[in-house]
């Protein structure tokens, strides 16, 4: 009896939707967590070897849109969190509605309109990763840039190559900020650990948001199967009660008939 219980427990699993979960949370995990220690290494980048200093008042800088950003990570972690929950709960349901479909299980419209619900959400929130994906590739390519410069510089003698922040709009045209192949500063930011921590931090942020799309993909597909299966179930639901009516139906005439032949022959 318990290994017979255990064998439907496991059936009723949604593993197509618990192997998108994990993907989801692992994405999600990779993106948030390393996406904000690289906020971090590029803050102390910034004011240790590019001398930058965080503007007084209100003015929106640099150091302020990476905190925004922090905050934003902290929001997409919590929000995703629930929201994998939310899919896994409509797996479990839909699995239950499937496997169900002869029982005591009714599979309403208010089920249907929910898996369309959750169809459209799960295709914004991949477009919205698309996004997301695009943005974080921008602060690869600038450490890419960086990291080529100082590997550019260990190679050649006297090459005097330069990094102006200006070209990325970190800072206004009128504030040069740069760092030369000559200068001590840019010496010391080559030879540190901070700057290839950073570096790699962004680019498994980066491989993180690709996973989160790969997951959101791959819950449309099971969505869409799901749903695809709830109305063919409902359809058949549908046809077996109308069956079974003109079966009792056919029935009932039937009895009528010969009782009323018995009476005449009586």
């Amino acid at each position: 009896g318990c290994f017979e219980c255990c064998i439907k427990c496991l059936g009723g699993i949604p593993y197509a939707s618990l192997i998108a979960t994990i993907l989801l949370y692992a994405g999600v995990a990779l993106f948030c967590g390393c996406g904000h220690e690289a906020l971090s290494g590029t803050v102390n980048i910034l004011q240790t070897y590019f001398e930058m200093t965080r503007a007084a008042g209100d003015v929106i800088d640099v150091f302020t849109m990476i905190d925004i950003f922090k905050y934003v990570i902290y929001g997409v972690a919590a929000a995703f969190f629930v929201y994998g929950i939310l899919l896994m709960v409509e797996g479990f349901f839909t699995t239950g509605a499937i496997k169900d479909l002869y029982g005591d299980f009714k599979i309403t419209t208010c089920g249907r309109c929910v898996s369309a619900w959750f169809i459209m959400l799960t295709y914004i929130f991949m477009l919205a990763w698309l996004g997301v994906t695009a943005f974080t590739s921008l602060p690869v390519y600038m450490y890419f840039n960086l990291w080529t410069i100082c590997r550019n510089a260990t190679l050649v003698d006297g090459t005097n190559l330069c990094l102006d922040l200006r070209q990325y709009g970190i800072v206004t045209i009128g504030e040069e900020k740069k760092v030369c192949t000559s200068s001590e500063s840019f010496i010391k930011m080559c030879d540190s650990n901070e700057l290839n921590m950073t570096f790699h931090l962004f680019i498994v942020a980066l491989a993180g948001a690709g996973a989160a799309v790969i997951a959101m993909v791959h819950y449309l597909m099971v969505l869409s199967a799901n749903w695809a299966y709830v109305k063919d179930a409902c359809r058949m639901q549908k046809y077996e009660d109308i069956k079974s009516k003109e079966e009792q139906e056919l029935h009932d005439i039937h009895s009528t008939r010969s009782k009323e032949r018995l009476n005449a022959y009586t």
